[in-house]
């Protein structure tokens, strides 16, 4: 297990990179915007889930095998691109669907489950997470402290609880917004558009970034 000086040196320099907005925060704000708290909470959650993989991936020594196939790479970096994209379309084609009306059912226990899903699928596309996870993982393992995968592991999943909480914040705040656009239903058609022109410019600068990290 990591010693406790690691863990907190970890935890701060994570919290630091985590609270600066980035592409997570963007997207979890748009599913808050378009669908409500309940999606963006679970998108939220589905994200860290993904970025879980990553960190897996790092641990178990595969991380830089990826990093060093460009071509590899690259198809992970478009993959997750392209599904942003796709969420963004699905976003703009079906924005009037984001006002309730009588004649439409409540939310369905469904549409929480799909946010999950697509924020796993974001989050375990992310290039740019990998290459972090690559670079700082490592520097913050120590051979005296036991096993090194065990290591990566538990700093894995402390930098996804912080970004889990960082998340929520923005969740809540983005579903407490909403209501103030479910007033005029065509406030909440151009919000719709608007995140949907969001999850598109996500992937647009997720397929086009080089392979810095984030």
């Amino acid at each position: 297990m990591p010693s406790t000086m690691a863990l907190l040196s970890f935890s701060a320099a994570a919290f630091l990179l985590i609270v600066v907005p980035g592409p997570s925060v963007l997207f979890v704000v748009g599913r808050g915007f378009a669908y409500g708290r309940r999606v963006a909470l679970f998108s939220a959650g589905g994200n860290a889930l993904g970025e879980m993989v990553l960190v897996a991936v790092v641990a178990v020594g595969l991380g830089t095998v990826v990093a060093q196939f460009t071509a590899l790479l690259t198809a992970v970096k478009l993959a997750g691109a392209a599904y942003l994209v796709f969420l963004g379309v699905q976003t703009i084609r079906h924005r009037r669907e984001l006002v309730p009306s009588e004649r439409q059912p409540p939310p369905s226990a469904g549409q929480g489950w799909r946010g999950l899903w697509d924020g796993f699928v974001v989050g375990a596309t992310n290039p740019k997470s990998l290459i972090f996870f690559i670079a700082a993982l490592p520097q913050f393992a120590s051979p005296a402290a036991g096993s090194l995968m065990l290591q990566m592991l538990v700093f894995g999943v402390v930098f996804n609880l912080i970004a889990v909480a960082c998340d929520t914040c923005y969740a809540l705040l983005a579903g407490t917004m909403r209501r103030w656009f479910l007033l005029v239903p065509r406030r909440m058609e151009v919000t719709g558009a608007i995140s949907g022109w969001l999850m598109i410019g996500l992937g647009a600068h997720l397929a086009l970034t080089g392979r810095r990290p984030a």
